[in-house]
């Protein structure tokens, strides 16, 4: 099995360097200029962070890359693909008013923002990958566009792959939103009637009319497409997923979508993953929870799976916080998102993406 390296920084600082700096170090160790040609137009993915949510990666440090990728003569912008939820991201007009409110202005990150699907997620394109779930997959056009790719990633836990990372990113960030449902379709969330107290807030949250007020809450599976939204906004948890394919199909079509939109960029994409605010969800919802470990540091490879996998291993080595939503593995070396989704076997979409071929979970941790 291929052995790849992944590059980790901790989070320690001082007057000699600083984090910006050992951002541009780590990018520039890892071969961040082998990758870049002059006048690449190069997609710095990014997650904007949903209105209200304060765990996204700061905007400062994507100014840092944007001027790393100009000096080596490339042309960056900043992007994201529209949500298939409802949310403050669901069209291009509210996700790019949303960065802007998060900080992403062109006089911070001095890039151009741009959306890669579209006004409302239909710019696409088809992108043969022959998966097993797929033999086309539906990504963003201006993220396919792109000459090259830097993916910068919050990572942190996820209600519905365990963890949210790269390939995650890449996977369900990097698609339309025809690919985003293609993805959630066999996922269809049900109702613990007995926890319901018909708030209603999982109505104002369903993008599709799928779910209505009847004493209880109740779904409507033809209207589902299974975004999990409504998990995720519910205050009692009386929604949750139900697996109607089993775990394993989501995470397995996420990576699927991943190597669709690394294809033709193998050799031209670089990830660099921050492990700080580890909160137990996604950056999707309009809030973040307190971290599940402290600040652990940043890492950066060419192989999103092995920096996926080298990130897991750091977490699941950290102390677990007691003050947090995590519920169990607290000691060093157990499983923390294990200890927040006890059901999810994260390692599903490591273990699909490794046989796609777009990275290996083999690694070597270089520390700098």
């Amino acid at each position: 099995m291929k052995t790849s390296e992944v590059i980790f920084s901790d989070n320690r600082a001082d007057h000699r360097r600083n984090m910006l700096q050992k951002t541009e170090q780590l990018l520039l160790t890892a071969g961040l200029e082998k990758r870049i040609a002059r006048n690449d137009l190069v997609a710095v993915k990014i997650h904007f962070g949903e209105m209200g949510n304060t765990g996204f990666i700061r905007p400062i440090y994507v100014r840092r890359v944007v001027e790393l990728i100009k000096r080596l003569g490339g042309k960056p912008f900043v992007t994201d693909a529209n949500t298939l939820y409802a949310g403050t991201r669901s069209d291009s007009v509210s996700h790019l008013e949303t960065a802007l409110a998060n900080g992403f202005g062109y006089s911070c990150v001095g890039a151009p923002l741009i959306i890669a699907d579209g006004l409302r997620g239909g710019s696409e394109v088809e992108v043969n990958i022959d998966g097993s779930h797929f033999k086309k997959v539906c990504i963003a056009s201006e993220f396919v566009n792109a000459d090259a790719v830097v993916a910068m990633t919050h990572f942190k836990g996820h209600e519905i792959t365990g963890f949210g990372g790269a390939l995650k990113n890449l996977g369900m960030g990097a698609a339309s939103r025809r690919g985003k449902m293609a993805q959630h379709s066999a996922l269809s969330p049900k109702v613990t009637r007995k926890k319901c107290i018909a708030c209603g807030d999982c109505v104002a949250h369903c993008a599709h009319s799928a779910i209505a007020i009847d004493e209880k809450a109740a779904i409507d599976p033809a209207k589902c497409v299974g975004c999990g939204e409504c998990v995720i906004v519910c205050p009692v948890k009386a929604v949750q997923i139900q697996w109607t394919e089993g775990p394993l199909a989501l995470q397995e079509k996420m990576a699927e979508h991943a190597a669709g939109a690394l294809k033709g960029k193998e050799e031209k994409s670089i990830f660099l993953n921050f492990l700080t605010q580890v909160s137990p969800a996604c950056d999707c919802a309009g809030h973040s929870d307190a971290p599940i470990v402290a600040d652990v540091g940043m890492l950066t490879s060419a192989d999103p799976v092995a920096i996926d996998q080298a990130s897991v291993d750091l977490v699941n080595a950290a102390q677990g916080r007691e003050d947090s939503a995590l519920k169990a593995n607290h000691n060093p070396g157990q499983d923390k998102f294990r200890g927040v989704y006890p059901e999810i076997d994260w390692a599903i979409q490591l273990n699909r993406a490794q046989e796609l071929g777009i990275g290996s979970r083999a690694y070597d941790l270089r520390r700098i």
